[in-house]
């Protein structure tokens, strides 16, 4: 009597191409963290911890008198403000950056190849933006702070030109991936740019855009924060003052501001993604 035969174990095909990956990962991780001096086992110091708890300690209960409030909601409604007036800024730098630099666009190049002149016009759009993400918001908020003084016009101003470039680099990217069938049957028949972009484009992607929009709005808020330690105003520079004085009370009502507003923003997201939908 034959005993029937177990089948071989199946194996894993990218087995050897994960194990592969994990050994250069670790080959390359390795030496960056060495170079970083990251030590996470510092955190487990008695002295470490017995500094963090003293700390958090003070965090509770959150600080929730009437006069601090009333001075909370009013830097709340001027960190909103600092976020608001430099994201439209931006959005006022990004949209003609983005829609020049979008070759689905195009008018000269729906018959041939691109020519020269309009592709050497997208390119420098492009370096534009490049040059106006790369420098940081902190940079920009330090020097206009040498140029329009202490307070929130600074604040504003570092938003706007960093977020610009941000803003024109992703749109661009948006409309480049939407489907250039509706536009450049637009084009081909006749209509302008911007009649292709409202009716070819903009309803294929218009709730990315503005999805995206609303949490670069979230992170001109945590981005006021730091830029609030630098003398932008708004509640970044409570919460620095706060922290220098060890008021950890007023710190914690600062960030469940904080919290509440990005999730404000969140909410905000959704709503417009269904309305737009």
């Amino acid at each position: 009597m034959l005993l029937p035969t177990t089948p071989p174990a199946a194996r894993d095909p990218a087995l050897l191409r994960r194990w592969t990956t994990l050994l250069l990962a670790l080959a390359v991780g390795w030496p960056l963290l060495a170079l970083t001096e990251f030590k996470p086992w510092a955190l487990a110091d008695e002295r470490s911890l017995r500094a963090t708890l003293g700390f958090l300690v003070q965090f509770v209960p959150p600080r929730t008198d009437a006069e601090f409030l009333q001075l909370l909601a009013r830097e709340t409604w001027r960190t909103v403000a600092i976020a608001t007036a430099g994201l439209s800024i931006a959005w006022l730098i990004a949209v003609p950056l983005a829609l020049g630099a979008t070759a689905r666009l195009s008018v000269s190049a729906l018959a041939s190849r691109m020519g020269p002149g309009p592709a050497l016009l997208r390119q420098a759009l492009r370096w534009a933006m490049i040059v106006l993400r790369s420098v940081p918001e902190l940079v920009w908020a330090l020097l206009f702070v040498r140029v329009v003084g202490l307070g929130p016009t600074a604040g504003v101003l570092a938003i706007g030109i960093a977020y610009g470039g941000m803003l024109g680099k992703v749109y661009a990217e948006i409309l480049e991936s939407a489907d250039a069938g509706p536009t450049q049957a637009l084009l081909r028949n006749g209509s302008g740019r911007l009649q292709a972009l409202l009716f070819g484009t903009l309803p294929q992607c218009a709730s990315e855009l503005a999805s995206y929009t609303v949490y670069r709005w979230e992170c001109a808020i945590r981005s006021s924060v730091v830029l609030g330690f630098v003398g932008a105003g708004g509640l970044g520079q409570q919460l620095d003052s706060a922290a220098k004085m060890f008021a950890g009370q007023e710190v914690s009502s600062i960030l469940l501001v904080f919290i509440a507003l990005v999730a404000l923003s969140d909410r905000l997201s959704a709503v417009l993604r269904r309305a737009l939908a």
